[in-house]
């Protein structure tokens, strides 16, 4: 009895010896975790930052509670500044920036950055790897795993540029153009908005003043139709081009009752219109000359 008594307590003794193995297992493991994330901390925040922070965690610095807060805030105040100059230079809104460390030591960290925000109406989220190696004095930063994510159902040649940027892990490049290209979309959508506006019997934007196509509609003339189609081609280098064609939607009665009308040579004549006086000139030129002008 005795002997089967002391079996169990020595089977005890090891499942509580296992059980004490774990805990420090995961007590080591949760300092590790603390000891990256003061590393982080200091990597992110430097300074009068630091300082506050530091004073908020107990670790008192000469000045007083007061003199830190008014340096916090200054600071803030200093980056709140920068952020809204640097949104309004290049036009890019940042809603989220996120950054979760993946290695740190003396001489190297790599950590897992997740940006995202908008540009005007088209909103993007950019998520990559980026490594700083330190050799000396010197510190070199990489970027690898890049991957942007966008809406580009519609946008078919931007995915294309998407693609080549992640290939080349180009993030200066992919800001850069997306600046031009939601410019060019811009530009775009105003002047639909305001034919639409000036003409609204006549003008009509099937998908929105944001799609790429302006329909003409002669009231008169049920059936004929001028499309304007207006893409933005982007090429792989970061290229943006504009190009607008206009089409013609003749019904085949009215052709055959005007032989001689010039109709099949409307989108080289929109053309010549084009290079000589730019986009709204060219498209009001054209609604003018057509007989559509029925709003003025």
């Amino acid at each position: 009895m005795e002997e089967k008594m002391s079996k169990e307590n020595i089977e005890e003794v090891k499942v509580l010896e296992a059980q004490i193995d774990h805990l420090r297992a995961e007590v080591a493991a949760l300092q590790r975790q603390q000891q990256d994330n003061q590393k982080e901390m200091t990597f992110h925040f430097r300074g009068q930052m630091r300082d506050a922070l530091s004073y908020m965690c107990g670790q008192k610095h000469v000045g007083g509670k007061e003199k830190v807060a008014s340096r916090l805030k200054d600071e803030v105040e200093a980056l709140q500044d920068d952020l809204k100059r640097q949104t309004q230079m290049n036009g890019i809104s940042l809603n989220s920036c996120t950054a979760k460390t993946l290695q740190s030591s003396d001489s190297k960290l790599v950590q897992q950055l997740c940006v995202s925000g908008n540009c005007s109406e088209l909103v993007f989220q950019v998520e990559f790897q980026l490594s700083e190696v330190k050799d000396g004095q010197r510190s070199e930063r990489t970027i690898s795993d890049l991957n942007v994510v966008m809406d580009t159902s519609d946008l078919q040649s931007f995915s294309s540029f998407l693609s080549g940027v992640e290939e080349s892990r180009d993030l200066l490049l992919f800001f850069r153009t997306l600046r031009s290209f939601s410019d060019r979309c811009d530009d775009r959508c105003r002047t639909f908005r305001h034919f639409q506006e000036k003409y609204p019997s006549v003008v009509s934007l099937p998908g929105g003043c944001r799609s790429e196509t302006m329909t003409l509609n002669h009231p008169e003339l049920p059936g004929c139709v001028l499309f304007v189609h207006w893409s933005v081609e982007v090429s792989r280098e970061g290229g943006v081009t504009p190009k607008i064609n206009l089409l013609t939607k003749i019904p085949e009665r009215a052709l055959q009752l005007f032989p001689s009308q010039a109709v099949g040579g409307a989108a080289e004549a929109f053309h010549s219109l084009l290079r000589i006086l730019g986009p709204e000139a060219a498209l009001e030129s054209v609604i003018r000359a057509v007989g559509l002008s029925q709003d003025t």
